[in-house]
């Protein structure tokens, strides 16, 4: 059995395979796309695969999009870290989900139950599960896939204290001071971020709130933050944004 992994995240998409692996060392995995519109570009230049394991969110949005441009006739599971997304519309013959992090036995029940279909598929209802998505109220990311030597980790939102950029490199720090490196850059984790407990203080960081130990005035309308754990470098926060910061403050 040939499958094609839609998934954003490195450490998750690794993962994914692993477990695969496992669950059956027969299974073929033909590809690995971060984006809509890799996937789209795939899909129309190859044979489709015979199962195609997809993160709802993608780097440039729902993935229900590439089933919009693409008509794929294979089944799919789709995998997500968010609960209220696995609801009664993922059940049908052609559809499942897997909550993130993705479960051992409940992927070997997800492969089980496709190596029993036969026959077409049902047409992946993509329009509805995507207003269904998109109707509901935002929910921001809940744990972040990190690797730790020769683990791979799932950190709660709440452990983080923040995450800063340095060297093109971006790191994770955690409430007891334990540092990982991400492989994603700032821009998009603060898009995952509650913006009522995160704030993109400048270009290096995104502190959380209990983060913030010592408020300062700086030079020229600007304002200095330390944080705890100890951050390595000063972190300032422009005059341009100290508006926004004070009105964040006081939520």
């Amino acid at each position: 059995m040939t499958v094609l992994i839609f998934e954003d995240e490195t450490l998750a998409a690794d993962k994914l395979q692993n477990l695969l692996q496992e669950v059956d060392d027969q299974l073929n995995v033909v590809g690995v796309l971060k984006s809509v519109e890799d996937a789209v570009d795939w899909l129309e230049q190859n044979e489709h695969p015979d199962l195609i394991i997809s993160d709802i969110r993608l780097l440039d949005g729902l993935s229900f999009e590439i089933f919009r441009q693409v008509q794929v006739d294979k089944p799919v599971i789709f995998t997500t870290a968010y609960d209220q997304y696995a609801v009664k519309a993922f059940e049908t013959n052609s559809i499942d989900y897997l909550l993130k992090p993705v479960n051992k036995e409940r992927l070997q029940a997800s492969i089980d139950k496709f190596k029993k279909l036969s026959g077409p598929t049902q047409a992946i209802p993509y329009e509805q599960l995507r207003k269904m998505i998109e109707s509901r109220e935002k929910e921001y990311k809940m744990r972040f896939m990190i690797r730790s030597g020769n683990k791979i980790l799932a950190v709660p939102v709440e452990k983080i204290a923040y995450f800063y950029s340095q060297n093109k490199l971006t790191y994770i720090v955690t409430n007891d001071d334990r540092k990982y490196p991400y492989d994603h850059p700032l821009e998009s984790i603060d898009q995952q971020l509650d913006p009522k407990i995160f704030f993109r203080a400048n270009r290096k960081y995104v502190v959380k709130f209990d983060s913030i130990s010592e408020i300062y005035p700086y030079f020229k309308g600007r304002i200095k933050i330390n944080l705890t754990p100890e951050a390595d470098d000063e972190v300032i926060i422009s005059s341009e944004k100290t508006p926004e910061f004070k009105l964040w403050l006081d939520q």
